[in-house]
């Protein structure tokens, strides 16, 4: 076939961008339309109705998967809040701060399945007793060299943690911990939560319930230092 002729002969992508810029161009060539062969996953060919048409039908499912993904998220969302609320409310029901904290640290426990909890607070106890998940720091701030930048902002640290900061939290428990989340209790201390899934707090994840959290428990040792 000589050169010029092959010249002439358009390309698929030149077909293909010329129907995109006529989107009507077989509604004035039905003709054209009866002849075409479109590919389906199902069978060989369909006709361009019936390729439309599985097309619609695939991208309504798409929505309907991702429509429920969010109802399940919200339902989440509703159950969390739920329990933050409960979580609020035990601690005003608590008759002393020691009881308040101590109810904060075992919900959490329970309610939201933290493996290891862990309340440190900078110079004294606020007259919490001896526990496991209570550890203070007589040095104050200027003794967490491991935490030394994390202590100046005000935003949760989620996400896996370095062996001397885990080894400063949890102790012996340490090798547990496969993910944790640190907040930040102002001049208080700090509240940490740690799992063995190392999935379970990542970076980037939503910090309104962590933060909420913090506000729950500087609450209550606010209130320990008031009615001291």
């Amino acid at each position: 076939m000589p050169d010029t002729l092959l010249d002439e002969i358009p390309s698929a992508t030149a077909v293909a961008a010329y129907l995109k810029r006529h989107p009507h161009f077989l509604a004035d060539y039905p003709e054209l339309a009866a002849q075409l062969t479109l590919p389906r996953s199902e069978g060989p060919v369909a006709s361009l109705a019936m390729y439309q048409l599985q097309q619609l039908r695939e991208k309504n499912a798409e929505l309907e998967r991702r429509l429920a993904e969010l109802v399940a998220i919200a339902a989440d969302n509703e159950r969390l809040m739920q329990r933050v609320h409960e979580l609020n409310v035990t601690m005003l029901r608590a008759a002393t701060p020691a009881v308040a904290a101590r109810s904060v640290i075992s919900r959490l426990a329970a309610d939201f399945h933290i493996e290891q909890v862990r309340l440190l607070l900078f110079g004294h106890a606020y007259g919490l007793p001896p526990a496991e998940w209570l550890v203070v720091e007589p040095g104050g701030r200027a003794a967490l060299s491991e935490f030394a930048g994390f202590l100046g902002n005000h935003e949760p640290l989620v996400g896996r943690l370095s062996a001397e900061r885990l080894y400063r939290l949890f102790g012996d428990h340490a090798p547990e911990v496969h993910s944790a989340a640190v907040m930040p209790l102002g001049e208080l201390g700090l509240l940490a939560l740690g799992s063995a899934d190392s999935n379970h707090f990542q970076p980037g994840m939503g910090t309104l319930f962590l933060k909420m959290l913090a506000a729950t428990m500087s609450a209550a040792l606010t209130r320990s230092q008031e009615l001291a």
